[in-house]
């Protein structure tokens, strides 16, 4: 036996018995070995069984001899293969020789038998099981039990306060064994905290209640926060901080015992209060496995923690909550005294006993008490003796004594028992008084029981009974039940009444208020009343007054809501006709609550019903802007009056079925060119084509639909026919080709041949370029091959990939799809067919002989392989032989070896023994004078060159100092070494912090400026307006007056100074608000979505760009982009169905984008582009573009009229056909289109040329739209997208700007002053031209009078297409500015915005009534911040109270200019200081980098641990806070107090070094965590990211300084526009006074003028002779016309005329005719209107008339 074997061992007896004593011991055939490996690198054993499993492994036939072996899975992957075929290498016997390894395996056979098969077992000890052994327990196995024993009571415990738990809060909890973990997060305890705390702990305080967060992302430092919420929860009830655990025992499941002791605590303290119910003792009555209860004494183990008592919970909670605990402990003692002895009266008198302290003993319940009392006490005894033999724990007294807790809460059980019983009985007798008493009996515990709503609560609770009746069989309710039953009470009696005050304040504003106010009333919930419209109050005031009126009393709800239901049925036509869904207005038409009839739901007529009543609302006077339901009948049945005419068209289609039937081509093709079907380009010759497609396509139609009669629709029709043009095209270009292709066989040239074999037009397969030579000699033989056969004809035929033959004619490039008569192919010509047969067959000759050459390596090695093995072959063969006689050649070669080695020994060993002292003295001397000799040449060479030394160790310093700084600036990871030199470039200087506050200010101002500017805007356009209404006569001057002292009023924000210190909170939660929104654009992408389009636009201009500070540096430019991306691919991904919506809709975000670039920000670029060629234009007096035929033939008919005072004879309104039709017209417009083409391509031209002029913006969401574009619409061609970019570029950008030059100051023109009609038809008219040039179409149709400019728009697209690609290749927003999300935390100072109050209340109204389309989460960061805003503030909530009565007009101006005052945010992020994001990581990545510069400035070492963890010296602590003081006395010198701080990092920058360092070492273990940074390597990441901060910090300086001067440039760019607005303002002041001496000297007057001037008189039919009159509507002429006379007096107004209408002498009627609007309408082209609604009058004559008779011209 091994010496080594330490196990208990036998020796084996014979070979006979040694299989029976195996079965013997151990019960199976299984033997334990001991394994010697024989081998170093091989590890044979065979294995019967696996270690870690008791059964048998399928048995297998071993290699040698007739006995079975049994192998395992594991024996086999480690087998020798000499042993088993299947067997591997294993290299765990790396070790020396012998190394041992146990195995199991089972034989049948002999020991000896066994050693002689497998020599390499070389030792062998068998080991017996010693199953039967007697066996004594040991210490060591005793205290393991009882640890077993702690693990499964532990196990108990949190299954009692798992259960526990769940009844509390009704909810499932993880399972026992993964409680623990379950509740680290907290959201459990806190949802326990909302149960018994509600007021304290509210459900919407949870964090990540629905525990999304943790299962996505795991524990987070927030989650900590529910963990407080319980423990703020139970200091509220006043449960005993004894029992309270730490929040790392809980988050960081340091001793979670403890928090399941304090839940034990807990339940009894609220069993004892009567809010929750008593906790279970589950101890002996659960069952859990071995391996879970051995997981948990793990675990107990791993953290040594001490198991709480929790059989004293009950007395610790008695003596923390007694004033006298002598007293109470002794009453308490005396009542389980009195309860043992089972004596009711004894047992009431001791709980009455006022030392116990015991609350709610009623003497009726006497018997109950001492049933449930001793019931418990019983239950508590058995459960003590059940434990006290294995706990091990002390005996306390209250183990078998009920305690204090327990008796109150078993008090109340009782109690609580009895009262619902006199609940539930009461109700039976329905006795309203005696159940509102039992309801508010204290015993009962119900909240909010209101004496006023007890016959709701009578009510509900017999609904509740009945219900309980239905759903258990039982009558009786329980305290929940009657709970939930008087909280539902409560809010059906609130309802009831709130919707009666409702109604009644609904009926007072329909008589007497306004109409905003009675939309409100009909809004609130109380009213209960269909969805409200606001934008239509006038129509619910005017409608339901008129309802009231008819009523002649109140209306009651029901009469309310069926009136408001059918105004909101018109409301929502109303509102999906200004959304511009045909399908949603044609449903909302269809709703029975419109009453609309004769409504089509076909999608065409839809489309037709929605730009009729779009038309019919533009219609509508000013003020009306919505249709009644009249008025949208009426245009129901217009639009379906017309659809009739459509008809036509169909029958034509039908008509081309019908041909296409009969199989007749030449009908088919005259159907085709019918003009009613209105296809384009049918061609004659293809007729055949057309037939052959339109019939396959309409068979194939007929089988894909299962329905013979199938048709084709009229778009098939045109595809079919565009597709039989492109395959006649095509075949005709593969016919020329093979024409071609013949010619040049014939000749040499194979260059040639091959490219017209590679045409795309043949299409030809596995053509070779190598082959040229080849297919030219083998198409030469093949056509020599083919002239043999046949005779030579002009006519070949070619087959089709469809299927079809081409017949062509090579000689005269004539084709047909028709076999021509007398056909034979020519024995001249190759087919397509004969053409490709001939190139595979080279190909393939070729890749053949290509395939052996390259693998010609491989031929080789092969032979190598072969000859190889002959080699080792005959090798073998002689190695065999000096192997036979080896041991003859190993004696005689030692033999002789061993002689010469001895002898040159001897021979040398003799002769140094011989000259022993020489030699050592020899070696000395030459020694020593080497080493003299290298040192006096080296000094001497040092003292000669010791200038070229010294400039050596500058020039290396040098070096070394650049390449320092190389390794700063290129390296991926500078070390901290090199980086140290350089840290100090981050401190701020003086010049940085004046250039900051500089730029600082510069924002401010600019945004003040601009927003005043747009309130000057606005001010100036309503002026124009009510100066516009004085002609008119519309308004009084007065107010004219008024309005104009406004605009010199300071409309100045007063920032910060009007806001109250209370309300300091509300802002910094409004900056929280702010911040996150700028800096995340994904919640304004939404919400402009979400909200209604009515409001967008103002959104945009007064919060979006205000939030932006209107991009005034590169920031907010940087940030406004992302919004801008964002919001972009938004609206695609989810709005646009089709890519050209882009184009014919209006999108949203493309629209904002615009505006905004138009604006300041890129006013300046367009400016720059178009100025030159607009002035250029205007300038020119002599230029006159007008191509529109209609216009420029009603311009000849006015001139004609104007200078004859004659009516034309001409028609005035034509078609354009008509208009073209007269020579004039042709002749000018020609004129005018050369002159057009001229101007337009200098617009061209110079518009190429201003790619890098064009806003960052508009070139950055110009990609952004083509990248999106793409992704979204993957199978439209390029083309088709750049289409679409060049309409963003040009017709929205730049478009505008050319059209009205002086609405975007592209050119500057005064007060007084305005552009020609002339200017602006020029302007429009290149426009037009431009358009169709980046439309990519040419002009047709209505246009086609323009075709001349076709080649010069067809030669000009793809300059504009290579334009817009050039527009597009813009670098990303970060390179740009480089910046990123993590650039706040480099700055030094915060952003700032202005905003106005108004802005803020409307931007918190819309978050919160959008909040669910904007954040769906409800962990997500919004809300919180909403909820720490709480409900939208009004104007005075934010300012204070304002002094006046609320209803007065004075009142409301007064709280809408306090709406306008502007208060400056400094944003700030709350989540700052949070690490439960990757943002907070990075966060936390930034402050520690700004703390780490700070200490490599004074600590000096290799790398940043060895910084850390070297001791601080008193010199390095000096020159850390010298560097401190440098810092204060630069701030202290400036004021900086204007510089926003993150007020963390000025306080993280103010700590002393070591607290620094404490603070970087505890931050770079969280980073280490979150696997941001790496130990490992030194944490070379933070050090690399200072070096990219110093590399940038010079870019930063730059950009600053481009700000500034930026700033500076748009501040005086601003002073001059509010300058021009201030000449606008002189200007109209000037005039409005020029009115006011002008009607004062009419007044003077007025008797004087009113005799110098008198009226004419006119009959009908003078007026028609003179052409003034047109028509009469119910009049013929004639004498009818005589009957009627007109009178027409001037008024006393200038320029207004009375005019009236007699007939037969009786006046009929009056109008009042204002000259002003005459001439608008000819201004306007218009040559007719009507007076009298029935007279049709010629405007021309008419003012010919009036000016003739009144003003003498």
């Amino acid at each position: 036996m091994n010496e080594n074997c330490s196990c208990p061992a036998f020796e084996p007896t014979t070979a006979s018995s040694w299989k029976t004593q195996i079965k013997t011991t151990s019960g199976r055939s299984i033997l334990h070995v001991w394994l010697f490996m024989a081998d170093d690198q091989y590890l044979y054993a065979f294995l019967a069984m696996d270690f870690n499993s008791n059964k048998m492994e399928e048995q297998e036939e071993g290699c040698e001899g007739e006995e079975e072996v049994v192998f395992s899975d594991y024996a086999k992957s480690i087998l020798s293969p000499r042993y088993y075929p299947g067997a591997t290498k294993s290299n765990e016997a790396d070790g020396a020789a012998g190394r041992r390894r146990a195995f199991s395996f089972a034989v049948s056979g002999s020991h000896d038998e066994m050693r002689e098969k497998h020599p390499s077992l070389k030792d062998t000890c068998w080991i017996s099981e010693n199953e039967d052994l007697p066996h004594r327990t040991t210490a060591d196995e005793m205290d393991a039990e009882r640890m077993k024993n702690v693990a499964y009571q532990y196990l108990c415990h949190l299954e009692e306060a798992k259960k526990w738990i769940e009844a509390c809060i009704s909810e499932e909890l993880p399972p026992t064994t993964e409680l623990e973990e379950g509740l680290r997060n907290g959201v459990y305890l806190a949802k326990l905290a909302n149960f018994f705390a509600p007021e304290k702990v509210p459900i919407k305080k949870v964090y990540d209640r629905d525990q999304t967060r943790y299962q996505s992302k795991g524990l987070v430092f927030r989650h900590t926060d529910n963990i407080m919420h319980w423990f703020r929860a139970m200091e509220f009830t006043g449960l005993p901080k004894i029992f309270y655990p730490e929040t790392t025992d809980i988050y960081d499941k340091k001793n979670m015992p403890r928090m399941v002791y304090c839940v034990h605590a807990l339940s009894l303290y609220l069993f004892k209060l009567g809010i929750a119910p008593q906790i279970q003792d589950l101890y002996g009555k659960v069952e859990f496995t071995e391996e879970e209860i051995s997981a948990m004494q793990q675990e107990l183990d791993k953290y040594g923690i001490q198991m709480p008592a929790f059989s004293k919970i009950g007395g610790i909670l008695a003596n923390e909550l007694s004033v006298d605990d002598a007293a109470v402990h002794a009453a308490v003692i005396a009542i389980n005294e009195a309860v043992d002895k089972q004596d009711s009266e004894q047992t009431l008198k001791t709980l009455r006993n006022p030392n116990a302290t015991l609350k709610c003993i009623t003497d009726s319940n006497e018997q109950q008490y001492q049933g449930m009392l001793f019931k418990a006490k019983e239950e508590k005894r058995i459960t003590t003796l059940n434990k006290s033999v294995r706990e091990g724990e002390e005996e306390d007294v209250y183990d078998t004594l009920l305690t204090h807790a327990e008796i109150q809460g078993n008090v109340n059980k009782v109690n609580l028992a009895v009262q619902l019983t006199e609940v539930n009985a009461l109700l039976e007798s329905q006795d309203s008084a005696k159940l509102l008493a039992a309801l508010q009996d204290p015993a009962l515990g119900l909240k909010d029981v209101q004496p006023e709503n007890i016959d709701y609560y009578l009510t509900t609770l017999l609904q509740a009974r009945e219900a309980k009746m239905e759903s258990t069989g039982s009558s009786n309710l329980e305290k929940d039940d009657v709970q939930a039953a008087v909280h539902a009470a409560n809010i059906l009696a609130k309802e009831e009444r709130d919707q009666t005050k409702a109604v009644n304040e609904i009926n007072t504003a329909i008589s007497e208020g306004a109409p905003e106010d009675l939309v409100n009333l009909l809004m609130r919930p109380e009213a209960k009343l269909p969805e409200v419209f606001p934008y239509v109050a006038e129509l619910y005031q005017s409608e339901l007054r008129r309802l009231k009126e008819g009523n002649e009393e109140d209306l009651d709800h029901e009469q309310l809501f069926e009136a408001v239901k059918l105004l909101a049925a018109v409301s929502r036509i109303n509102s999906a006709v200004d959304a511009g869904d045909p399908s949603e207005t044609v449903r909302q038409l269809l709703q029975g609550s419109a009453c609309i009839g004769d409504v089509d739901q076909d999608e065409a007529v839809a489309k037709r019903y929605q730009e009729s009543l779009e038309a019919a609302k533009r219609r509508k006077d000013q003020g009306q802007d919505f249709l009644s339901q009249q008025e949208i009948q009426e245009v129901v049945d217009e639009v379906n009056a017309t659809v009739q005419e459509e008809q036509d068209r169909v029958m034509a289609v039908a008509k081309i079925n019908e041909c296409v039937d009969k199989e007749s081509v030449e009908e088919t093709l005259a159907s085709l060119q019918m003009p009613e079907a209105k296809l384009r380009d049918v061609q004659d010759h293809n007729g055949v084509l057309y037939q052959r497609e339109l019939k396959k396509a309409k068979t194939a139609k007929a089988e894909s639909s299962e329905d013979e009669t199938a048709v084709l629709w009229l778009d098939e029709i045109q595809g079919t026919v565009d597709k039989s043009n492109q395959k006649s095209k095509d075949a005709h270009k593969m016919a020329t080709s093979m024409a071609s292709l013949n010619e040049l066989v014939d000749g040499d040239d194979q260059t040639a041949l091959l490219e017209v074999l590679k045409s795309s037009d043949l299409a030809l397969s596995s053509l070779t370029p190598d082959c040229a030579l080849e297919y030219l000699e083998e198409l030469k033989a093949e056509k020599t091959k083919k002239s043999y056969e046949g005779e030579e004809t002009e006519w070949t035929s070619h087959k089709l990939k469809s299927g079809e033959v081409l017949y062509h004619n090579y000689k005269t490039g004539e084709t047909a799809w028709i076999e021509p008569e007398g056909f034979e192919g020519s024995n001249t010509q190759l087919t397509r067919e004969e053409v490709q047969a001939v190139v595979s067959r080279t190909t393939a000759s070729y890749n053949r002989a290509l395939l052996f050459q390259t693998n010609e390596p491989n031929i080789i090695q092969l032979q190598a392989h072969v000859r190889g093995l002959l080699a080792r072959r005959e090798f073998q063969q002689r190695k065999n032989f000096f192997t036979q006689q080896l041991p003859a050649i190993i004696r005689i070669q030692s033999w002789y070896k061993g002689y010469l080695q001895r002898k040159a020994y001897q021979d040398r060993m003799k002769y140094l023994n011989d000259q022993l002292a020489m030699v050592i003295r020899i070696q000395a001397h030459g020694r020593m004078w080497l080493a003299r000799s290298k040192y006096r040449n080296r000094l001497k060479y040092m003292e000669d060159n010791v200038d070229k030394v010294i400039k050596l160790q500058a020039f290396w310093r040098s070096q070394k100092a650049r390449n320092d700084y190389f390794v700063l600036t290129h390296s991926e990871s500078p070390p901290v070494t090199v980086v140290r030199k350089y840290v100090h470039l981050l401190e701020s200087n003086q010049t940085d912090l004046s250039a900051e506050l500089e730029l600082q200010e510069l924002r401010g101002k600019v945004v003040k400026q601009i927003r005043s500017n747009q309130q000057l805007e606005q001010d100036l356009n309503l002026m124009d307006i009510k100066i516009g209404l004085l002609i008119k006569n519309r308004i009084t001057l007065q107010d004219v007056v008024s309005h104009g002292r406004k605009l010199h009023s300071d409309d100045e924000g007063s920032g910060l100074k009007t806001l109250s210190k209370d309300k300091r909170d509300m802002l910094e939660s409004y900056q929280h608000l702010l911040y996150l929104l700028q800096t995340n654009p994904s919640y304004l992408a939404k919400l402009i979505f979400a909200m209604p389009q009515s409001k967008t636009t103002k959104f945009m201009e007064s919060v979006i760009l205000a939030l932006y500070n209107y991009a005034a540096n590169q920031r907010e430019e940087y940030l406004l982009l992302k919004l801008f991306k964002t919001a972009l691919q938004e609206e695609i991904n989810s709005k646009v169905d089709k890519m050209m919506e882009i184009v014919t809709g209006n999108p949203m975000v493309i629209r904002m984008v615009v505006t905004f670039n138009r604006g300041q920000k890129g006013q300046s670029s367009l400016r720059d582009i178009l100025q030159p060629l607009v002035k250029m234009v205007m300038d020119d007096k002599s230029l006159n573009i007008n191509t529109n035929p209609v216009d420029v033939y009603k311009a000849w008919i006015n001139q004609t009229e104007t200078e004859t005072g004659e009516a034309s004879k001409l028609p005035y309104d034509v078609p354009t056909e008509q208009a073209l039709a007269q020579e004039a017209v042709i002749e000018r417009i020609n004129d005018s289109a050369k002159v057009l083409e001229k101007v337009t391509e200098k617009f061209l031209n110079a518009i190429m040329a201003s790619v890098e002029k064009i806003p960052f913006g508009i070139r950055y969401i110009a990609k952004v739209l083509k990248q999106s574009l793409h992704e979204r619409f993957p199978e439209e061609p390029e083309e088709d997208i750049i289409k679409i970019v060049g309409n963003l570029i040009y017709y929205r950008y730049m478009n505008p700007a050319i059209v009205a030059p002086d609405a975007f100051d592209i050119v500057d023109i005064g007060a007084e002053k305005s552009m020609s009609i002339d200017q602006r038809r020029n302007l429009g008219s290149i426009t037009k031209v431009l358009q169709t040039i980046a439309s990519g179409k040419e002009f047709g149709g209505e246009s086609a009078h323009l075709s001349p400019l076709n080649e010069f728009v067809k030669k000009s697209f793809p300059k504009f297409k290579e334009f817009c690609l050039k527009v597009c290749n813009v670098e990303e927003p970060e390179e740009r500015f480089s910046i990123d999300e993590y650039s706040d935390f480099v700055n030094q100072t915060k952003p700032i915005v202005f905003m106005s109050v108004s802005e803020i209340i409307d931007t918190h109204a819309l978050l919160s009534d959008h909040i669910d389309a904007i954040a769906p989460e409800a962990a997500d960061p919004l809300h919180e911040v909403l909820d720490d805003l709480g409900e939208v503030p009004g104007i005075e909530d934010m300012l204070g109270e304002v002094h006046g009565d609320p209803g007065t007009p004075e009142t409301q101006q007064m709280l809408q200019n306090l709406g306008k005052t502007e208060i400056s945010f400094t944003l700030t992020n709350k989540f700052e200081l949070q690490e439960d994001d990757d943002v907070d990581k990075k966060r936390l990545f930034i402050k520690t980098k700004r703390l780490l510069v700070d200490i490599i400035r004074v600590q000096h070492n290799e790398t940043v641990q060895a910084i850390l963890d070297e001791p601080v010296t008193p010199e390095q602590k000096k020159l850390h806070d010298d560097l401190l003081q440098v810092r204060t006395d630069l701030n202290t010198s400036l004021d900086t107090s204007l510089l926003a701080r993150s007020q963390s990092s000025v306080e993280a920058s103010n700590l002393s070094l070591q607290m620094k360092k404490e603070k970087v070492k505890k931050s770079l273990a969280v980073l280490e965590e979150a696997e941001m940074v790496s130990s490992k390597d030194d944490y070379q990441t933070i050090v690399t990211a200072i070096a990219q901060d110093i590399r940038n910090q010079r870019r930063y300086r730059q950009r600053r300084k481009q700000d500034i001067m930026k700033m500076r440039k748009t501040s005086e760019g601003l002073e001059t526009k509010t300058k021009f607005y201030g000449e606008q303002t002189d200007y109209y002041n000037q005039y409005i006074k020029t009115c006011l001496d002008n009607l004062a000297a009419k007044r003077h007057s007025k008797a004087k003028e009113s005799k110098s001037k008198n009226g004419v008189k006119y009959n009908a039919a003078k007026l028609h002779e003179k052409g003034v009159i047109l028509e009469i509507e119910g009049l013929k002429g004639g004498s009818d016309f005589k009957n009627v006379m007109f009178e027409i007096n001037p008024s006393t107004k200038a320029g207004v005329f009375q005019v009236s209408a007699k007939f037969l002498g009786v006046k009929m009627d009056s109008v009042e005719l204002v000259f002003q609007e005459l001439l608008q309408l000819q201004y306007e082209g218009q040559a007719v209107t009507t007076m009298f609604g029935r007279a049709k009058v010629n405007v021309n004559l008419l003012i010919y008339l009036l000016n003739k008779k009144f003003y003498g011209k």
